[in-house]
Parts: structure tokens; C-alpha cells; sequence
């Protein structure tokens, strides 16, 4: 609890692992109903929040209030997604870039020149993967480059294709790459849109994109996934 600020993300199964491993005798043998002790705990607890906690790392700073967006069905908030994809940024030795969740809201308002120095430092032609996150205000979507084969594909969880988001992508890749003097690079692509059959979660679809896992999860398994979230975010980095 103090280590992650609430019990959103803490399970019965986290608990008896901890008291396996610091504990100075059986627990089974202490005759108690942990999974009621785990209710009566998050029910005590949940009007009693720590004061003050905070995860930093880089630039980004998540409240408990950003972190309680990961809790059941809740839409996860542009501070969750970002830090979440400074992780894969770290995670794949800066060989995948992920764009700031505002990023497409810039481009679509002011165009290139309004995003340039968004990549200033950056040479997005070395990457082997772009994720673009894409808030639709009713639910996010999510806009992948794969630069060997220069393919954009458009995933949404209503299997929708916005035709000009694509292209804003599409035009944006071409005025970088005349402004690096990237030539080679000026012409895309875009893929079928993937239609999924679940709620979309940016994260894990960008995390397993990251590190080319299949997309093998189902709605049943996102409470799961959103507890590992909550922990991976605390704790700076990816559960092995």
C-alpha cells in the first residue's frame, strides 16, 4: 500500500506472495481469510488515500489521482499514457519512438511547423517503430510507422479507419524527411485498419507492438494488464 499509493493495483495473490517472503512463519496456519482481509483493507483505505504520493521519472509526474485512472474501466489520461511510453522508449534501447499523446492534436492544428521541434533532437528514420497515440475524445486509437517497410496501420477497438489521420501522418513523415534530407523516405503507405474485438488499451498495444508480441490478450484479461500497468509505472520500469 505504501509502496503504490492505493490498493488498485494489489491482488490476494500479491499478498500472500509478500507474507511468503517476509514472513516469519505460515500464514496458513494464522487462520486467516485473506481475501477478506484485502477487502476490509481497500474498503478502510480507499477514503484514506497516501497524501502527497507521486511517481517521477524523467519529466513526467503521476498523482494518485493520474494512477486511479488505470482502475477497473476507467479511460486511462494523457500522463499515464505518456510516462507509459517513456518506458517502451527505454525498454527497447530507443529503437521504438513513441509521440507525445498531444502530438497529433498539434498537427492537426497547426500543422508541421507546429511540430517540428517535436523531433529536433530525434532522428526518426533510425527508429524501426513509431507509435502515435490518437484521443478521439470518446476513446483512443492508435497510429503505428513501421519505417523498414514504411507502413502506417490504424488500430481502433470500432474498427474505424479516419482516413485523414493517416494522411496527417503520412504528410507529416514526408516534411521530416525533407527537412533531415531523408529523400529515400518520402514515400508511405497505409495498411488495412485492425479491427479489434476488445476495448483498445494504448499501452498494451504498444508495449506488445514494441517488442513484436502477438496481440494475444481478450477483454477478460484487462484488469490483469491494468494492474501490471499501475505496478510497472510505480516501479519505473517493465515486469520481466
Amino acid at each position: 500500500y505504501m509502496k503504490y499509493g492505493s490498493f488498485i493495483p494489489l491482488s490476494e495473490t500479491d499478498v500472500v506472495e509478500h507474507l511468503k517472503k517476509h514472513g516469519n512463519s505460515d500464514h496458513s496456519k494464522w487462520g486467516l481469510n485473506i481475501k477478506a482481509e484485502v477487502s476490509r483493507y481497500r474498503s478502510g483505505l480507499a477514503s484514506a488515500p497516501i497524501a502527497g504520493f507521486k511517481v517521477m521519472h524523467n519529466k513526467h509526474n503521476l498523482s494518485l489521482e493520474d494512477l486511479s485512472t488505470l482502475e477497473e474501466q476507467n479511460w486511462l489520461n494523457d500522463q499515464i499514457i505518456n510516462m507509459y511510453g517513456e518506458l517502451i522508449m527505454e525498454a527497447t534501447g530507443h529503437k521504438v519512438h513513441f509521440f507525445n499523446s498531444f502530438f497529433h492534436k498539434q498537427l492537426v492544428a497547426k500543422g508541421y511547423d507546429g511540430c517540428e521541434r517535436w523531433t529536433k533532437k530525434v532522428d526518426l528514420f533510425s527508429k524501426w517503430l513509431l507509435l502515435i497515440p490518437i484521443h478521439l475524445e470518446i476513446h483512443w486509437s492508435l497510429v503505428t510507422v513501421t519505417m523498414a517497410t514504411k507502413t502506417i496501420s490504424y488500430y481502433d477497438s470500432q474498427g474505424i479507419v479516419f482516413r485523414h489521420t493517416t494522411d496527417n501522418i503520412m504528410k507529416y513523415l514526408q516534411s521530416e524527411a525533407k527537412e533531415k534530407e531523408q529523400t529515400e523516405s518520402l514515400g508511405y503507405y497505409v495498411s488495412l485498419s485492425l479491427c479489434l474485438s476488445v476495448c483498445l488499451s494504448v499501452c498494451q498495444y504498444c508495449r506488445r507492438l514494441s517488442v513484436k508480441q502477438p496481440l494475444l490478450f481478450s477483454q477478460e484479461d484487462m484488469p490483469r494488464i491494468r494492474k501490471r500497468i499501475y505496478k510497472e509505472l510505480c516501479d519505473c520500469r517493465f515486469d520481466a
